[in-house]
């Protein structure tokens, strides 16, 4: 750990107060969403605080800055944390070799370099990002940044408006998702029921107050957040749940769905299930994910129906499907299908293999699981990927017939792990358990 850094108006750190601290810590906590499991690059990284942020959900994290004293106080500040780390490098010579992230986070970046070095910049995004990367870049937007409050900030040296840093974006990365970021005062009212009237906010200007439901009189732009991509396919969604949430939901509510409404519901499900199409994702949802769901919904609103040539039909499937037969074989809790879902802990897809491994470990913690059990989880685990250990993890918040010595057998795969969420969740499997001399035989 070491001191904190001075905050001088050009990096924020923590503790900063004001809107720039909501400004900066809302970016890292967007951008988190789509680092899991990936290895990401954070330029102009400053003070270290989003790297480690993004490290909680990502494989690993870079952070570059220009900066050598402010690379040294990261390094110290966040030396616990086993994937991430700290280099000096310019965003024109990023110090990283070609194609070796999956994702890039740059955050008020652009504006502090010339026009010169943003050309290389971007050539540089290119160069280390893999082909199915993804790129989440902000900027002020001039227009109203500057222009718009005649405000001159002494750090930055050229900043864009939106058709320009679109330009910039170019033909390197034509697939983006464009959004908006201003902090504004104002009263947020809502309903508790989703009956399209769910939202409308109170704000005041110079001809006084203004009711308006969430997006009819949205102020301008103060920041422009892209999420950006070499294709739509390579474009993840921002709410993966909006589609698949909604459906999931469903399926966890099946028991107290009448008959009658079932009944309804069954060729929508059916016909979703059997999209075999898939067009580029949407901020809507995954189709992949949407059909995967769906199969869930119908096994739990139909559960004498599904016989094992449905679950061998979704295994041959994509990754969306084979998740979902894991779902289906975990819900059955049915220990003749341990051995599949061992199987499945070895998967392709880090989904599925996560699914399958939270399966295992249910069973391992209500002390009953296949010979090796614990050394297939052992073994996963200690690949990497804060995912699975996150999915692996969730085991220990079961209370109902777990077997204490099977927790904290559990817990000491889990322990020092560098996710705060699987951390929490040691900590209070080891607090709550009991303590016994001999681990039990797996």
């Amino acid at each position: 750990m070491s001191d904190p850094l001075e905050f001088t108006g050009e990096r924020f750190v923590p503790g900063t107060e004001g809107e720039i601290a909501y400004e900066h810590w809302h970016r890292y906590f967007f951008a988190r969403r789509f680092a899991s499991d990936r290895r990401v690059l954070d330029v102009a990284c400053g003070e270290g605080y989003g790297s480690a942020l993004l490290s909680e959900v990502a494989e690993t994290v870079v952070g570059v800055d220009i900066d050598a004293a402010t690379v040294a106080h990261a390094n110290a500040q966040y030396e616990a944390r086993r994937n991430v780390r700290f280099v000096e490098g310019s965003v024109a010579a990023l110090p990283l070799a070609p194609a070796s992230v999956d994702a890039i986070v740059s955050f008020e970046t652009l504006e502090h370099v010339d026009a010169d070095e943003q050309r290389r910049m971007i050539a540089e995004f290119d160069r280390v990002l893999t082909s199915n990367g993804i790129l989440i870049v902000s900027s002020p937007n001039r227009v109203e940044y500057s222009d718009a409050r005649n405000y001159v900030n002494p750090f930055h040296r050229h900043e864009l408006d939106r058709d320009e840093l679109s330009d910039w974006l170019g033909a390197k990365f034509p697939a983006r998702h464009w959004y908006s970021q201003r902090r504004y005062f104002g009263s947020a009212l809502w309903s508790e029921r989703s009956d399209g009237h769910s939202f409308e906010s109170l704000r005041w200007d110079s001809d006084g107050g203004r009711v308006s439901s969430a997006l009819d009189d949205v102020p301008a732009a103060m920041y422009y957040v892209v999420v950006a991509a070499r294709s739509d396919a390579a474009l993840p969604t921002a709410h993966p749940d909006h589609i698949e949430g909604g459906i999931r939901r469903l399926g966890a509510l099946a028991d107290h769905v009448p008959s009658v409404v079932r009944a309804r519901l069954r060729p929508h499900l059916e016909e979703i299930s059997r999209r075999n199409e898939s067009p580029p994702p949407t901020l809507l949802g995954s189709p992949s994910d949407a059909r995967s769901a769906s199969e869930i919904a119908l096994a739990a609103l139909f559960p004498g129906e599904i016989e094992d040539a449905t679950i061998r039909r979704l295994l041959g499937g994509d990754p969306g499907l084979r998740r979902a037969a894991v779902e289906i074989l975990i819900d059955r809790q049915d220990e003749s299908n341990l051995s599949v879902l061992a199987i499945l802990a070895h998967d392709s897809d880090i989904d599925v293999r996560a699914t399958a491994a939270e399966g295992l470990a249910w069973w391992v913690v209500q002390g009953v699981g296949l010979p090796g059990s614990h050394e297939v989880l052992e073994e996963l685990l200690g690949e990497g990927g804060v995912r699975l250990a996150v999915r692996v993890s969730s085991a220990l918040l079961d209370e109902e017939g777990t077997d204490p010595a099977a927790v904290r057998l559990l817990a000491s795969l889990l322990a020092g792990h560098p996710s705060a969420t699987v951390r929490a969740r040691v900590a209070n499997a080891t607090r709550d358990s009991a303590i016994e001399d001999d681990p039990p035989i797996l």
